[in-house]
């Protein structure tokens, strides 16, 4: 995308020191604050949080690690344009695998613990909201929803071995409900797309 001669993508065109550089020249990374900053200066982008959450939904040409590392943040402006990026998201009447599998396609997870954490909470949070009444908590909805990220990474990741049962899945999901367990036809809804 281009924006009075100023490129917006992957790699941005930057004066800016201290940055890294590649074949292409100086580049802005999303998870530095000096990007978006750029962008606002030169009136590519406004200073609106919601503004800049629907840019990194619409992600043209973004690195999509890049979105992750940044929406992962625990800065309260990160933690806020996160929570604008996930409404941005339409997952009413979406079964949470489906939900999911949107809302992963928008990003990469980051590597850190703590920032996936703050992502999953934001889906969960999101998604119970877009459909109330499937879960009796979002609790219920953030513990499945990591179950079954753990088990995509589990079934598509060459270095497991032993893929785990279908059983298994079932037992690890055992009280998350408020203590109750959900029905299993409600895991094997959630399990079956991605085997």
């Amino acid at each position: 995308m281009k924006r009075d001669g100023i490129r917006v993508g992957t790699w941005l065109w930057s004066p800016i020191k201290g940055l890294r550089s590649n074949r292409r020249g100086n580049i802005i990374k999303p998870t530095e604050l000096s990007y978006f900053t750029y962008l606002i200066e030169h009136q590519v982008l406004s200073s609106d949080l919601q503004e800049i959450a629907k840019f990194l939904h619409k992600g043209e040409g973004l690195n999509k690690t890049a979105i992750g590392d940044y929406l992962g943040g625990r800065d309260p402006t990160n933690i806020q344009i996160l929570q604008a990026f996930v409404a941005c998201h339409q997952f009413a009447n979406l079964n949470l695998v489906q939900a999911l599998r949107q809302f992963l396609w928008s990003f990469r997870l980051p590597g850190e613990a703590q920032k996936i954490d703050r992502m999953m909470e934001a889906f969960a949070n999101w998604y119970c909201k877009c459909n109330p009444g499937v879960f009796q908590s979002t609790d219920t909805c953030y513990i499945l929803s990591f179950s079954i990220i753990m088990l995509n990474t589990s079934l598509h990741n060459p270095n497991v071995k032993d893929k785990p049962p279908f059983e298994r899945f079932v037992s690890i999901n055992r009280g998350i409900d408020k203590g109750g367990d959900l029905p299993e036809e409600l895991l094997k809804v959630r399990r079956h797309p991605i085997f």
